[in-house]
């Protein structure tokens, strides 16, 4: 446990061990609640408005399944050109 003293405007600085445990670095946000009586600090990031959908759980499963379907090999392709590609798409049970 790191002891912190409180500065003028109500500053601390967090000892590097304990940002480097948390990978904090200079310009990362962070939130802070009281839960318990307790202060609790942790990092958070921020992400642009139109890149949320990325975030979503929904988009993460998707993600997931695609990157399972890769390391099964369950591809279609490789193909050269859209012609190709839309032959392969419709004939292909992926």
């Amino acid at each position: 446990m790191e002891l912190l003293k409180i500065r003028r405007n109500f500053q601390i600085t967090i000892p590097q061990d304990l940002r480097k445990q948390i990978n904090l670095e200079v310009g990362d946000y962070v939130e802070a609640d009281v839960q318990n009586g307790a202060l609790v600090i942790r990092p958070v990031k921020v992400v642009a408005s139109d890149q949320e959908y990325f975030f979503t759980k929904e988009w993460q499963e998707k993600e997931a399944e695609a990157d399972r379907d890769i390391a099964e090999g369950n591809l279609a392709g490789p193909v050269d050109n859209v012609k190709d590609a839309l032959r392969v798409l419709k004939t292909s049970d992926i």
